[in-house]
């Protein structure tokens, strides 16, 4: 399907609220959009939730407690589907529990936003480009602790959305960054009328060089990496061997400084642009905590909170259902999903829907979201 150059806008900056100046935006949001459907069924939680294949976009460290020795996953998430057919995010993802103490993992990512057509004049012969991104992550899980695990990943990152214009250079702009992750796993406690088990997760993610799309040197050419904050906790509620409910929360803040562009007068100030733009990305992350103008009222507008509950009946049947919140002024990204899973032997099939609950339009509303997973090998027994 034919688009205009606009829809390329409204996919870079999903997250934006266009009546709000202080939104934080970052060069390759796609980073942050939930890939499967598991953890996009619980409204995007990721970070404590029991581990599955597809831990690495949400915490490595989550398969050092896998029960299944190896898995293989895809997923397919389509993305503004009221405006085109053909933009879409694949993830495809393969982890391996090496030993009972360690696991590796790798995935790929890839982006597309279809092809556009560009001409100068209605009647000129169309310019047509497919932009696309991808992300390309190889990770390391190691046990510290019989209940304790971290993680490192490192992730290559290539965004080819500059066109093509017969006059400069449109290669594409690429970075590099790097997870680190902790996971928390209790052993099955018993209380009175159930067992249960806690879980705990920290994931600081996309820590990296700015994303330059002029390749040079220059910072105030360049965009910040979604560098982000993922703190989570969870709770399995074990009735029996067939029923299980797992409650989640999870909070998150990108750590980019808030851009801050108007005087006095409210007009956009060039040299709060230039400023802005010099910023590093180390100092950034650092700066993020505490440079929101109106003081810490809005710095913890910046976090966005999520709630999630996933039901289990004898580990083959799922039902899930979350709620995604972030603040008005922020964003306003609010979101209710719906989720199932299908497991039959080796294979599990997972399946979500978003309904938007905010004024600004999400791109992902009334989507349907697939994963399918494969397990492989023996697998180890629960601590």
């Amino acid at each position: 399907m034919k688009k205009t150059a606009l829809i390329i806008l409204c996919a870079l900056v999903f997250n934006v609220s266009n009546a709000q100046d202080r939104v934080i935006t970052t060069g390759v949001p796609f980073l942050l959009i939930a890939g499967d459907a598991r953890s996009a069924g619980m409204g995007d939680i990721g970070v404590a939730t029991s581990p599955d294949v597809y831990s690495q976009q949400w915490n490595p460290a989550k398969y050092a407690f896998s029960l299944d020795k190896q898995g293989f996953s895809l997923s397919y998430t389509p993305y503004l589907t009221d405006l085109a057919n053909d933009i879409a995010l694949g993830q495809v993802t393969y982890f391996n529990r090496i030993s009972e103490q360690s696991a590796f993992a790798a995935s790929l990512r890839y982006f597309s936003l279809g092809e556009i057509e560009f001409r100068q004049n209605a009647d000129d012969t169309p310019n047509i480009v497919k932009p696309s991104e991808l992300a390309v992550d190889l990770s390391y899980s190691l046990r510290l602790d019989e209940r304790f695990s971290m993680s490192v990943a490192g992730r290559f990152i290539s965004s080819s959305l500059r066109i093509p214009d017969g006059t400069g250079d449109a290669s594409a702009a690429t970075s590099f960054a790097v997870d680190i992750s902790g996971y928390y796993q209790s052993e099955e406690i018993a209380y009175d009328d159930f067992n249960g088990r806690w879980r705990g997760g920290f994931n600081f993610q996309n820590l990296g060089p700015k994303l330059n799309y002029n390749n040079d040197d220059i910072d105030s050419n360049a965009n910040f990496l979604p560098a982000n904050m993922k703190l989570g906790g969870g709770f399995d509620f074990i009735f029996d061997e067939y029923n299980k409910v797992s409650l989640n929360l999870e909070v998150n803040k990108l750590l980019v400084p808030t851009p801050d562009f108007r005087n006095e007068n409210g007009e956009v100030d060039p040299d709060k642009v230039n400023d802005y733009n010099s910023i590093g990305w180390t100092e950034g992350i650092f700066q993020s905590f505490g440079d929101a103008p109106d003081g810490m009222k809005e710095e913890l507008k910046e976090f966005t909170w999520a709630l999630g509950a996933e039901y289990w009946y004898q580990d083959s049947f799922a039902i899930r259902a979350g709620y995604f919140n972030e603040s008005e002024e922020k964003g306003a990204r609010k979101f209710l999903s719906l989720g199932a899973g299908f497991k039959y032997n080796i294979v599990k099939l997972d399946v979500s829907y978003l309904f938007s609950a905010s004024k600004v339009r999400n791109p992902l509303e009334n989507t349907l979201r697939f994963s399918l997973s494969f397990a492989f090998g023996d697998q180890y027994d629960e601590y």
